[in-house]
């Protein structure tokens, strides 16, 4: 059992995560079996009840698990379904620490952060490790911070325990470029580095994030002042997709790195194939283009919808085209001349959520798709949306509405799940993780997943109201997918329409670059197709002549 801590300096959003993501899938590819966690300093439980505006998406994993936009990395660049098992925060370690002593399990001591804190971090660390031969865990936050100093010790104590042999760590680390100086700049590394070593860490590997190349001499002088060989100074500048990452970590030989200090080189060659080799070169270098249309309430953050538009890009992948991604406030579309937004568009798609602001732009994004045969592709509300607009335009329930948006609605389409009326936690009490859903022959869903029984992940309070079920079919919208358990309605088209289609659950939670999930595959090959055999890329266009 082989261990690597990635822990970060200097500043937060430096990429460990993409770091540890792209390792795992490098040590993937040379046989090895991996698994990767995530330790985070803060206080909350989890990230279920945080705001999107501080921590971005909330990532859902099968065992129902409401976890960091990190841990979706960890499952699109490597094999391996992650458990609530390989996500915790200090908010869980103290949780149970003081309910281990309200129990008495300490025997009357003292409850101290070393022992007490620091064995609750090692234990998790030991139960994630079972059944694969390495074990990557990512500590959140910065080297130094006072909230992290618990995580770091016990990394220490863990790495004396396990003996050093087989435990890396790896710092990822900024190298800023003065612009007034015109020069790279290794000080930060260096302070960084040194609050590792002052708890008793020495760093095997330094991955230094920066703007531009790295000379010899940078190297040299990092090297020297953080006590690692030259060789271990690995760079990790910008890329243009972070699905070069592996291809970029491999030419700095980071996995030889690893494979070496693990001294597993005999065993465990570099693979003559990379697969990453042929995603990049599809994003590259795609055949087609087309534009989609991201209508939300937080379009203005990068990580609210990240693994929604990842998944868009790997059903680019899928059909060798370039997405280039619109993304529309749905606020906007709450006016009519915010409408024109949606023109010239292959694609509207409206991801997950909750509250009211935007609703009623999210129902004119829904029926300006259906109206104008535009495809669709609704995600969990995206769902509600759809049936709302189709029920007051086509069913002419004017009044139709969801409970969550008009409590008092005399037509609700969209209801609470019967066991969440009498719930007031908030956190992890919603509809979580993987539910199974039955599909019916024929139809869109049943020949994007080319299989009638899936399993989807969940995560909603709010259900289709099965008392209007049977209006919704007579007047033309298909229930194409159910819970068998409970017969609640999980996907949802539109017959007389070229590609309309929505879904109860999260699909982007199970989407790969190398294995492109079914809907989002063939949602991006209906809106190829609407685009009348899309205009080939510039690059596209240069290969034929």
């Amino acid at each position: 059992m082989k261990y690597i801590f990635v822990t970060g300096g200097v500043v937060s959003s430096l990429g460990k995560g993409l770091t540890a993501a792209a390792l795992g899938a490098l040590l993937e590819l040379r046989g090895l079996k991996v698994r990767i966690q995530k330790f985070d300093p803060y206080l909350n439980v989890d990230p279920g009840t945080m705001s999107p505006f501080q921590h971005g998406e909330v990532y859902v994993l099968e065992d129902g698990a409401e976890t960091d936009l990190d841990l979706g990395h960890y499952e699109r660049f490597t094999s391996g379904k992650l458990s609530r098992l390989n996500s915790m925060s200090s908010g869980q370690i103290y949780e149970s620490v003081i309910q281990k002593e309200r129990r008495g399990a300490y025997l009357g001591n003292t409850v101290q952060v070393i022992p007490h804190v620091t064995n609750e971090i090692k234990e998790r660390i030991y139960q994630s490790g079972k059944d694969v031969d390495v074990l990557i865990t990512e500590i959140g936050g910065t080297t130094g911070d006072i909230e992290g100093l618990p995580f770091v010790e016990a990394l220490r104590q863990f790495a004396l325990e396990v003996g050093r042999n087989d435990c890396i760590f790896i710092h990822v680390t900024l190298v800023p470029f003065l612009q007034a100086a015109g020069e790279l700049k290794t000080k930060p590394t260096q302070q960084s580095v040194a609050k590792l070593r002052e708890i008793g860490i020495q760093p095997h590997i330094i991955a230094c994030r920066c703007e531009h190349p790295l000379d010899a001499d940078l190297r040299a002088k990092i090297s020297l002042f953080c006590n690692v060989p030259v060789k271990a100074v690995v760079q990790a500048a910008d890329v243009s997709s972070i699905y070069e990452l592996p291809l970029a970590l491999q030419k700095e030989g980071l996995d030889d790195l690893v494979i070496d200090l693990f001294g597993l080189g005999k065993t465990h060659p570099r693979a003559e194939k990379n697969i990453w080799h042929e995603i990049v070169r599809r994003i590259k270098n795609p055949a087609n283009e087309v534009t989609i249309g991201v209508v939300g309430k937080y379009i203005e953050l990068q990580d609210a919808y990240k693994s929604v538009y990842e998944s868009i890009t790997h059903g680019g992948i899928a059909n060798n085209c370039k997405v280039n991604i619109v993304r529309i406030d749905a606020e906007d579309l709450e006016k009519k001349e915010g409408l024109r937004r949606l023109k010239n568009l292959d694609g509207i798609l409206v991801p997950g959520g909750f509250g009211d602001r935007g609703t009623e732009g999210k129902i004119a994004a829904a029926r300006y798709a259906r109206e104008n045969k535009i495809p669709y592709y609704g995600l969990c509300l995206g769902l509600q949306i759809a049936v709302i607009e189709f029920a007051r335009n086509v069913l002419r329930l004017k009044d139709a509405n969801s409970v969550e948006f008009d409590p008092e609605t005399a037509r609700p389409v969209i209801n609470m799940m019967e066991e969440q009326k009498k719930i007031t936690d908030k956190g992890a009490t919603m509809r979580l993780g993987s539910y199974e859903c039955a599909i019916t022959p024929g139809t869109l869903a049943a020949k994007a997943y080319k299989q009638l029984n899936i399993r989807e992940r969940h995560r909603h309070r709010f259900e289709v109201n099965n008392a209007y079920v049977g209006q919704l079919q007579r007047g033309g919208m298909l229930v194409s997918g159910i819970n068998p358990r409970r017969n609640l309605v999980e996907i949802v088209e539109i017959k007389d329409h070229p590609w309309f289609l929505a879904v109860q659950f999260h699909p982007e939670f199970q989407s790969k670059p190398n294995h492109p999930h079914p809907l989002f595959a063939a949602f991006i090959g209906a809106a190829v197709r609407h685009a009348k055999g899309a205009k080939p890329s510039k690059k596209a266009a240069r290969r034929r002549k």
